[in-house]
């Protein structure tokens, strides 16, 4: 490990190190030559004939006063609700609270398929033998987590102190067209007392397609990120999604654009670490809440006789990508069987770290785009005093902006142009039977994006 000196850290480190701590543990979750991938819509089960990188689950508890705060990231497209809440659950079943347990997914398009998200057979035309072992993967993954956690918690405890800092980076576009582009990178950093890191947690907003689709399992540009950080400090590290719904890399998609941007990113972050940033610390105040988003869908008669004759009007067109196929099916399915779903529920959680001035952490669930990290640090100061991530619990679909719910086509929004009142684009792989409710005009009632800011900006304010 190299040696990092932090001479305005050291005068606080024996304080802070008294009531700080982090402890940390890896596990690899690459699934064997054979299994599924899961990331883009196929009509074929994309399988994998190797490895060029390994899939990992990490875990780093922060010790506050002895008291656990879980975050956990694992290289995988997303959980769904069943998969998050049964890893959740026996979480707080070792002593760690609701709130204290974070787990995002780091959305790798070369990862295992996994059960509910994306739906196996909508996404990539599984048959039920197929579904099978991918469930008794997510089973195991679930198992394997949890497992991690409990490693973690019982692993060694190094005192330390935490600074954060903001770098930048600059290989994320928009590819939805509107003028959003993520740059920031921010780093949280635990250091030892003589200002070693011991741990490195950074983000940036870039959805994790790098290497395009590929028959190897691989975590992509933040996996390589990840290797060449603890490459080039000793230090572990994890990395967490930001908001990337609508961000994609720039450059043509290939292993050479995946080792690149992993490279560049992990400099990056390697470069800030070697300054530290502003202290922050303990007590961290967390907080967690789902919202309803409402899909917008009528439910009269008439209505659903319109939207069940448009699924119909897909399910019937050949010329249509196989998963819009297999999504009407399902659709006309559930709406003959009268058991509608209208709504999706998403996580909402927000730590804050105590400092001068205070950091505060927010993880939204699903692949929420860009605007809403310009809004949120807009709102509080920037991402030096926010850390905006998504893809954290759960991911039931793209969270899109009312910006986007007013296109007459958006892949995030899930609007096709043919059927612009029914689901289309992302929404299809998402299993849902509208795109989700906008706020065309203040008399409307609330929308999606009402919904999640008010909600949000209460948990940030109450932090």
């Amino acid at each position: 490990m190299s040696t990092m000196v932090a001479p305005q850290l050291l005068s606080e480190a024996a304080r802070a190190a008294t009531s700080m701590a982090i402890s940390v543990g890896k596990a690899d979750i690459t699934p064997a030559v054979g299994a599924a991938l899961g990331g883009y819509g196929v009509n074929r089960p994309r399988t994998a004939t190797g490895t060029y990188a390994p899939l990992f689950a990490r875990c780093m508890v922060f010790w506050d006063n002895g008291f656990p705060n879980v975050f956990v990231t694992v290289d995988v497209l997303g959980f769904g609700t069943r998969m998050h809440q049964a890893i959740r659950n026996r979480v707080m079943g070792l002593g760690v609270g609701n709130s204290d347990f974070v787990l995002t997914a780091t959305h790798t398009h070369n990862g295992p398929s996994l059960a509910e998200k994306l739906d196996p057979y909508i996404s990539y035309a599984m048959t039920p033998e197929q579904i099978a072992a991918v469930e008794s993967y997510s089973d195991w993954l679930v198992d394997r987590i949890v497992q991690l956690v409990e490693e973690t918690l019982l692993a060694t405890r190094q005192p330390c102190v935490l600074d954060y800092q903001v770098a930048t980076q600059e290989f994320s576009v928009n590819r939805e067209g509107l003028p959003y582009v993520e740059r920031d990178v921010p780093i949280l950093v635990a250091r030892d007392a003589s200002g070693d890191p011991l741990a490195v947690l950074f983000s940036y907003g870039c959805h994790p397609v790098a290497a395009g689709s590929q028959t190897l399992f691989d975590p992509d540009y933040p996996g390589a990120a990840v290797s060449a950080i603890e490459g080039a400090t000793g230090a572990f590290a994890q990395f967490l999604l930001g908001p990337a719904g609508d961000q994609n890399p720039s450059g043509s998609l290939g292993w050479a654009l995946r080792d690149r941007l992993g490279q560049e990113l992990g400099d990056r972050v390697t470069s800030a670490v070697s300054t530290p940033g502003r202290l922050v610390s303990g007590p961290i105040r967390t907080s967690y809440q789902s919202v309803s988003l409402p899909l917008d869908v009528t439910l009269t008669p008439g209505n659903l006789t319109l939207v069940q004759n448009a699924y119909a009007t897909r399910l019937a067109n050949t010329a249509l990508p196989g998963y819009c196929r297999r999504h009407a099916e399902r659709m006309i399915a559930q709406i003959q069987s009268g058991n509608i779903v209208t709504s999706v529920s998403l996580p909402l959680q927000v730590w804050r770290l105590t400092g001068d001035p205070d950091l505060r952490i927010a993880l939204v669930g699903g692949e929420v785009v860009s605007g809403y990290g310009v809004y949120f640090r807009n709102t509080y100061g920037g991402s030096s005093r926010l850390l905006f991530a998504g893809y954290a619990n759960e991911v039931p679909a793209y969270i899109p902006s009312d910006e986007l719910l007013r296109k007459n086509s958006s892949y995030a929004a899930g609007i096709d142009p043919d059927f612009p009142g029914i689901a289309g684009g992302s929404m299809t792989v998402y299993n849902c039977i509208g795109h989700f409710r906008g706020k065309p005009n203040v008399s409307s009632p609330d929308g999606v994006e009402q919904i999640l800011t008010s909600a949000l900006r209460s948990m940030l304010d109450a932090a």
